[in-house]
């Protein structure tokens, strides 16, 4: 049966339940989606409950995160956590250790940037976007690590960013060209522990976040167009999209897949 559910931003999700012939690709699994309140990690995290997981998942903001943790509506956790906060990280981790004991999948989802031209990028636009996605998502997969059991599936959320330049968008994309640079040396740290670590990139993904580039609704309207003629398949993606290939990533169909990164992208950053 197709379920559909609001964020708290009005956007609406479908997913299909689990009850409804789905495989439970990820049945008994404990799962962490950071940055799950909305967008690609809200629709993951959906996607994870639709197939069996118990889910934690994470937001900065209270009132956004008990909003989608009404939407997901069982099988979840809410923890109010910034990523680059340690403190909110070592009390995320006493959380799913106290309440499930371990963590078979971890989607390191948080992040975000914002414009600036090289001339015009400040100490604190780069901090900021430096902390949220390099040093905050370290230290998540790193504090992680004691409640993740051998075979476990990290995930870390990437760009096609880091590979297609972008105007104004560099201290972002240099983030992320990190984030895919974790993924090859810890997927070698992690192989006696047999946890598999890959990357994935979306494409052009309108989703909330959008709305903090520090443009207007017309700017980003025309950015997002600008962008979609230049996709092969002619159109941006959606988060659904993007959660259904994380879903790949975290379960055994992908059990022989390490250290890669799946651009998903409709195939922009690939001519």
């Amino acid at each position: 049966m197709q379920r559909t559910f609001k964020t708290s931003d009005g956007a609406e999700l479908n997913y299909i339940s689990a009850g409804s012939g789905r495989s439970n690709k990820l049945d008994g699994k404990v799962a962490l989606v950071t940055g799950g309140t909305s967008g690609i990690g809200l629709a993951t995290a959906k996607h994870f409950v639709a197939e069996g997981a118990y889910v934690f998942i994470t937001g900065r903001r209270q009132a956004e995160l008990n909003a989608a943790v009404e939407a997901l509506g069982e099988n979840v956790t809410g923890v109010q956590s910034d990523v680059s906060n340690w403190e909110d990280l070592d009390r995320l981790f006493a959380t799913i250790q106290q309440e499930q004991g371990r963590l078979d999948v971890l989607f390191a989802n948080a992040g975000g940037g914002g414009i600036a031209p090289l001339g015009a990028i400040t100490e604190e636009h780069f901090d900021k976007t430096f902390n949220t996605n390099v040093k905050g998502l370290l230290f998540t997969v790193q504090k992680a690590l004691p409640l993740l059991p051998e075979g476990a599936s990290i995930i870390l959320n990437a760009s096609t960013a880091s590979t297609v330049g972008t105007p104004a968008f560099s201290v972002y994309s240099a983030t992320k060209a990190a984030v895919r640079s974790f993924a090859r040396n810890w997927t070698l740290d992690l192989k006696d522990r047999k946890i598999r670590v890959n990357a994935i990139s979306p494409g052009v993904v309108p989703t909330p976040g959008y709305d903090h580039l520090g443009l207007s609704n017309e700017q980003v309207q025309d950015f997002i167009d600008s962008q979609a003629v230049a996709i092969p398949l002619g159109r941006v993606g959606t988060p659904d999209e993007i959660a259904k290939a994380v879903v790949f990533l975290a379960s055994d169909d992908s059990s022989f897949v390490n250290g890669i990164e799946l651009f998903v992208d409709g195939g922009m950053a690939q001519v």
